[in-house]
């Protein structure tokens, strides 16, 4: 039959109705068709329908769907689609997709395919009654139709969810197409997109909430969800409990990526309150670890896999706009169980990889601003003598103790390294980070391991990717004038982020070995944005710090001083730091070592003072003033290139 109804259309106009077409609308034989199929007679005949009614709406040019005689039969059969023991699941997708296509080429359409009443069009009218009647001309046959409570059931909407949830990879896909196509179609009026797009938010929330709560929260491995591979919707592995709520963000990623701007925003709403608010929060203020640990971890993996603006706007809005949700956030970086806080720094330092200026503005900047941190000019001057200075006079001490000289040969530094700088000079703040770590625990040219040139790659590699982040958010280039007061010096808070980062890197040499990388991971990236207060509070040795205050600087020399006095207690200390640097390079299987998290804190900070020698290094090449790069004159200031 829709073969000869698509050879009758092809001999005439499209606007021309055939004796075939006409006769089969006017005999309501779609009709006739429903019925016979949902009484299955004969046998297999819901099959046969839903074939043939793929292949008319798919085939035909002609605009179908506003007609009565067809979208009523289309309701019907969309009513029996995802019954429980279906066994067409496949006809089933393809005879909804090829209604959503419909929808998309035709969107008036869209009020009678989702059974949207006049009266249902209005905002104020509830999302879960626009199911409940679309018929009121039509009372001759509204007996035969389904009560209202069983249309909310059975709408178009929750027909392709029920579908998505379908074992077979084929019907899975051909259902999120569809609701995609739709969500697509929602983009029009505001009376029609609200009730629908409501609707549609709900559902598609409401699915990751369930996905969510299914998770085996006590046999999930933080360590394994770090790693999670990057799902796919159109995946064809069947998925394990995580892999399904992972595959289902995606979804929605994408989904929200693609559809109008209202829908997007209706819909991460919804995220955020039914997963984040009503399902995650109270497991971040659990008692049992366990639950603080997998909820923690889903959250860092979800914020990696998201791209959507609008989502990722919605993370934000719940993580950092909420402050107690940020706080327990921060406190679970300093939590007393090391796996928690790698996950939570972990979830920073994923943070600081999206492309969201309200991140680092929340985070640290704001706190950065007022500049408190700096003491108060003598005499009124802003300029600085960093020769006449305590940080002046420390780094200077530290070039002359043997125990904090550079210690490497010189055929590894750069020729111009060899020039004679003033004291707060670019070569100088480069050279203040190399000389940190005394040379008698210096153990990376034991294993002919180079100097912090090896991190110039990956250095130039990180700033590179933090600047790109940062072009569009018009950061200033030069520093702004200090706003304390001499009688607030005390008052400045560098803000909850580093104030946790820089009592963790206080106690380096006592933590776990992955834990001091991660928290030297998010050190460096911080270090690695370009903003002048960022600059200047994490890579300039030479500010004169008010009282009570402290940079990533001072917090290293206070480490090296714990560090000097520790290693007394050492025998054999080069021998036993070469043995750890083979342990962790898997060159020697010895992980019985004495004094093991010292020694490899030990290692973890000569590493990371390269590091951050790298970062400075490509911020400011050798051959720039240093008032170009900290906190000069703001008269003497120029912009950066």
């Amino acid at each position: 039959m829709s073969d000869i109804l698509v050879y009758e259309e092809k001999q005439q106009d499209v606007q021309e109705t055939g004796p075939c077409l006409e006769y089969l609308l006017q005999h309501k034989l779609l009709e006739t068709l429903c019925t016979l199929g949902k009484a299955q007679y004969p046998p297999g005949m819901s099959q046969q329908v839903l074939i043939f009614f793929s292949k008319l709406l798919s085939q035909m040019q002609k605009p179908l769907l506003q007609l009565i005689p067809v979208y009523r039969p289309v309701q019907k059969l969309i009513g029996l689609c995802a019954l429980p023991g279906s066994c067409n699941e496949k006809e089933e997708a393809l005879f909804l997709l090829a209604v959503c296509t419909r929808v998309t080429q035709d969107p008036h359409v869209l009020r009678y395919v989702l059974q949207l009443s006049d009266q249902q069009l209005a905002p104020s009218q509830s999302q879960h009654s626009t199911q409940a009647s679309n018929q009121s001309t039509e009372t001759a046959s509204s007996q035969s139709e389904p009560s209202a409570s069983s249309v909310v059931r059975t709408d178009l909407l929750w027909v392709l969810l029920q579908l998505s949830r379908s074992q077979r990879s084929t019907v899975r896909q051909k259902a999120c197409e569809g609701l995609l196509l739709l969500s697509s179609a929602l983009d029009g009026s505001p009376g029609e997109l609200l009730p629908a797009g409501t609707r549609l938010g709900e559902l598609l929330a409401g699915r990751l909430q369930e996905l969510y709560s299914l998770l085996p929260v006590e046999e999930l491995d933080a360590a394994e969800l770090s790693c999670w591979p990057r799902p796919s919707w159109r995946s064809e592995s069947p998925p394990d409990h995580m892999t399904s709520f992972l595959t289902w963000f995606d979804f929605l990623d994408h989904l929200t990526s693609e559809a109008p701007p209202v829908l997007s925003v209706q819909l991460c709403q919804r995220v955020r309150q039914l997963w984040l608010v009503e399902t995650l929060y109270p497991q971040l203020l659990d008692t049992c670890e366990q639950g603080i640990l997998v909820s923690t971890s889903v959250l860092c993996s979800a914020v990696r896999l998201v791209r959507s603006p609008c989502l990722l706007d919605q993370l934000l809005e719940f993580m950092l706009r909420t402050p107690s949700v940020l706080e327990v956030l921060l406190q679970c970086c300093d939590h007393i169980s090391d796996q928690i806080s790698m996950v939570s720094l972990s979830l920073v330092d994923e943070l600081l990889q999206k492309p969201h200026r309200d991140i680092l503005d929340t985070l640290v900047l704001s706190f950065l601003q007022s500049r408190g941190y700096l003491s108060s000019p003598v005499g009124g001057q802003e300029d600085r003598q960093p020769e006449s200075s305590d940080d002046g006079e420390l780094a200077q001490d530290l070039e002359d103790d043997p125990f904090f000289s550079d210690g490497f040969p010189d055929d590894h530094l750069p020729h111009h390294h060899h020039q004679s700088a003033a004291p707060g000079s670019s070569t100088d703040i480069v050279n203040s980070f190399l000389c940190l770590v005394p040379v008698q625990v210096r153990s990376a040219h034991l294993l002919q391991e180079g100097g912090y040139e090896s991190y110039v790659h990956d250095a130039r590699t990180l700033v590179t990717n933090c600047q790109s982040l940062s072009l569009s958010w018009d950061w200033p280039q030069t520093l702004p004038p200090p706003t304390c007061s001499s009688g607030e010096e005390g008052d400045f808070f560098e803000g909850h982020l580093l104030r946790v980062l820089f009592e963790r890197l206080g106690r380096i040499l006592q933590q776990p070995y992955e834990l001091n990388l991660q928290l030297t991971a998010v050190l460096s990236r911080l270090s690695a944005f370009n903003h002048p207060l960022l600059d200047e509070y994490l890579l300039d040795p030479y500010i004169h710090l008010s009282p009570c205050s402290r940079s990533l600087f001072s917090v290293l020399v206070r480490v090296m001083g714990e560090l000097m006095q520790r290693t007394q207690q050492v025998p054999s200390l080069s021998e036993r730091l070469l043995d750890t640097r083979r342990t962790l390079l898997d060159q020697n299987q010895n992980t019985g070592l004495e004094h093991l998290t010292l020694l490899q804190g030990i290692i973890v900070l000569e590493e990371f003072c390269k590091e951050l020698a790298a970062i400075a290094f490509i911020k400011m090449p050798l051959d720039r003033d240093h008032q170009n790069f900290s906190s000069g004159s703001e008269s003497s200031r120029t912009e950066p290139n």
